[in-house]
């Protein structure tokens, strides 16, 4: 399977910094989003250190082999780049006083073949389009998501809920975390969008579905969805990830086309 990348990021309407980070491997198909929060610059700090390691820890790890390894292997190395990247962060925050509660979400995912492993940790998301069924691959590991469980509050009241920030899972909060991963089948045309939750809680999964299903290079999708989540108000950053999977090159025009060159 041949992937293709575009992302970008974007502080939104409402806040004058950005503590969203984004990092691609492209050559190790490695895909890091990170929602920051904490106290002045803070954020940004917790969620720059977690790509930042992540892109370069997973990246080495697939460039010494990772491509021949099993299922179970690469999940584990994803397990183990997220608990070094958390304690970093967790230490930062309890050495440096400007940085004391700084965390940060996170969605990440690998690509090998015909399989991708999407892991994340809090509310970042990772969603999925295929042949027209647009789907959210990652659960929110958030209270609402957890009385949304419970049968406490339905997805109709959840949209208007006041509590939809807070989550019960984060990098750097605790001494350790757990990362949810999980393995699916790529197939052919599939299209991923990883996303902060200033993407999701603007734009309803049915506007989101219709943009991706659109016409147009990833780079095009992108700003439009963007675009989108601030003429919404963009009440916070808002980051995007694509990628496009397909089973065979495409020709060199056509590929020009698609990238936007």
């Amino acid at each position: 399977m041949i992937f293709e990348y575009f992302s970008l990021t974007d502080p939104g309407m409402v806040r004058d910094n950005n503590e969203d980070s984004i990092a691609l491997d492209v050559d190790n198909h490695v895909v890091v989003l990170a929602d920051g929060m904490g106290g002045y610059n803070a954020g940004e700090v917790a969620s720059a250190m977690a790509t930042t390691f992540i892109k370069t820890e997973l990246g080495r790890w697939m460039t010494e082999g990772g491509y021949e390894a099993n299922g179970r292997e690469i999940k584990r190395a994803m397990e183990i780049c997220i608990d070094n990247a958390n304690r970093s962060i967790f230490n930062a925050a309890n050495s440096n006083p400007q940085y004391a509660g700084m965390g940060t979400t996170l969605v990440m995912a690998v690509f090998q073949g015909v399989r991708s492993f999407i892991g994340h940790v809090g509310d970042s998301r990772c969603y999925r389009l295929r042949g027209g069924e647009f789907v959210q691959l990652t659960r929110d590991h958030s209270l609402l998501q957890e009385q949304i469980d419970a049968g406490l509050i339905s997805q109709e009241q959840a949209q208007f809920a006041t509590h939809k920030n807070l989550v019960t899972r984060a990098l750097g909060v605790e001494d350790t975390v757990l990362l949810e991963v999980n393995e699916y089948r790529a197939e052919d045309g599939d299209l991923y969008l990883f996303c902060s939750d200033g993407l999701s809680d603007m734009i309803p999964d049915s506007r989101l579905a219709a943009i991706l299903a659109s016409d147009g290079t990833l780079e095009a999708k992108t700003n439009t969805l963007i675009d989108a989540a601030n003429a919404a108000g963009g009440r916070d950053n808002i980051s995007v990830i694509l990628a496009y999977a397909r089973s065979k090159p495409l020709r060199k025009g056509l590929l020009s086309r698609m990238l936007g060159q």
